[in-house]
């Protein structure tokens, strides 16, 4: 069992959930989350001064699944996610961490059948 923690631009988080959809991952949590990479934020202006803005508004992805599920996992938010044909800075990140357990609250499965 993974993990799958995904870091996208809100605006590509509709085409990733349709490329999930299509490997039949239909279960995850997305939570707005604020941050900067490589794009180091931007600068604006307000009310005439300029400001900095270091923390940009991104989406992140939490998805359990069994080891079956993670290459296509990691290959539909890639596809979902990636601007234009060869991306761009401020796509995202992708990070993949081992799962011990995973418990099923309403039944008290466990592993690979809770998810």
């Amino acid at each position: 069992m993974k993990l799958i923690i995904a870091i996208v631009q809100p605006s590509k988080l509709e085409d990733v959930k349709a490329a999930l959809a299509e490997v039949e991952v239909v279960r995850l949590t997305i939570l707005d989350v604020q941050g900067f990479g490589r794009q180091k934020g931007h600068t604006e202006q307000y009310r005439g001064t300029e400001i900095t803005v270091n923390l940009l508004r991104k989406v992140q992805l939490q998805i359990a699944v069994n080891e079956e599920f993670v290459e296509p996992t990691i290959n539909a938010i890639i596809a979902g996610g990636r601007t234009g044909d060869a991306g761009e800075i401020g796509d995202g990140k992708i990070f993949v961490l081992p799962m011990d357990d995973c418990i099923r609250i309403r039944t008290g499965e466990r592993g690979s059948e809770a998810i």
